[in-house]
């Protein structure tokens, strides 16, 4: 994927690292420059990082009261004055799937054009790193606003984001207490099973992705939600041993595949999969093991990946690039003084009915 954003500043904070994200005075911190100040945390992190909102009586006094106590808003900002750090923290669970780097492409357009700078917080699919990037540090000296791609936020980490007053918007699903931009996953997920319904199929498996970790969020359990519904308004029982675990890669559809097709008896004739990413793991296995797609099974995705056209993968399409320019583009308008500019959006999803899904061949 080209990286257009090279030429600008992108720092990217890794699991394994462990350098400081501290700046300025270590012994003072936004809580005694409010005490000091007579004012709320969230109104000193306003002042010194120059949001609107703040008068400008009030602001140089939060700022003279900084200067005075030696606290520094950012380690990369040019000084109280300004406050800004010109840099949008991305967080996001993994950079090396499809749906994430999709994301920050797209978010790094708007940043490009807006001429800010990014900082990746790259969890590395181990949430054991949030305590760490949710410090106070991170928030208050680090980055202007935070752009969360695809995870839930706890109320601790939320209070931390709140205290300060930075914008924030979720891209990728729905998510309690957050403004958020992504696709009605529920419809979308209906949308694929009622795909294979109306195509007559009446024995249908599910590749999903609830993994239970506290990464995922909505967006897992809502699409094996709508499976669950569209088969019970089609009079269609479900099986719980067809519904097989994977983790949105290309390898736990694989593996999702061989679990299925090695169970006893009666094998399905359609397998809806929660990503684009698993049923292209199902359609590698399957024709591993001499099983034909789509005539001995369909398969369906969600995602719309840049490999599906090629594959000819049936599937219900996003753009997760577009969602997250989107959502860069109202931080960005929130920090120029558009107050709620940051708001939830639905995203648009549509069926692309592709080569992998046909009718059920009869005996």
């Amino acid at each position: 994927m080209a990286r257009r954003f090279i030429s600008r500043r992108v720092t990217i904070v890794a699991r394994t690292s462990e350098r400081s994200l501290r700046g300025g005075h270590s012994g003072v911190s936004i809580e005694d420059v409010a005490a000091a100040a007579g004012v709320s945390t969230a109104t000193v992190s306003r002042a010194v990082r120059g949001l609107p909102n703040v008068s400008s009586a009030t602001r140089e006094k939060i700022l003279a009261v900084a200067t005075d106590l030696g606290y520094v808003a950012s380690s990369s900002a040019s000084g109280l004055a300004t406050g800004r750090t010109k840099t949008i923290g991305v967080l996001a669970p993994f950079v090396s799937r499809w749906f994430f780097s999709k994301a920050i492409e797209g978010a790094d357009r708007e940043l490009h054009l807006r001429n800010y700078n990014m900082t990746l917080f790259n969890l590395g699919g181990h949430g054991s790193n949030r305590v760490r990037l949710f410090s106070k540090t991170m928030v208050y000296k680090q980055i202007d606003a935070l752009l969360v791609l695809c995870m839930a936020l706890t109320h601790e980490e939320l209070e931390h984001l709140q205290k300060i007053d930075i914008p924030l918007i979720v891209v990728g699903g729905y998510v309690e207490e957050c403004s958020y931009i992504g696709i009605d996953d529920y419809a979308a997920g209906s949308l694929a099973v009622q795909h294979l319904v109306d195509l007559g199929h009446r024995d249908i498996a599910l590749v999903h992705g609830d993994n239970q970790t506290d990464l995922n969020f909505d967006v897992p359990r809502v699409r094996i939600l709508a499976f669950h519904d569209v088969m019970e308004r089609a009079g269609l029982p479900t099986r719980p041993e067809w519904e097989q675990w994977g983790d949105f890669t290309l390898l736990s559809g694989q593996e999702a595949f061989r679990r299925l097709w090695s169970l006893p008896g009666k094998k399905p004739t359609a397998i809806f999969c929660a990503s684009d990413e698993m049923a292209m793991g199902v359609i590698f296995e399957a024709a591993k093991a001499g099983v034909r797609v789509p005539q001995d099974v369909s398969v369906i995705g969600i995602d719309d990946h840049d490999f599906a056209e090629a594959m000819g993968l049936t599937t219900v399409s996003q753009h997760p690039d577009d969602q997250a320019e989107l959502a860069t583009r109202m931080l960005l308008d929130e920090l120029d003084g558009q107050a709620g500019a940051v708001r939830s959006l639905a995203a648009p999803h549509e069926l692309i009915v592709r080569g992998t899904t046909a009718p059920p061949c009869t005996p």
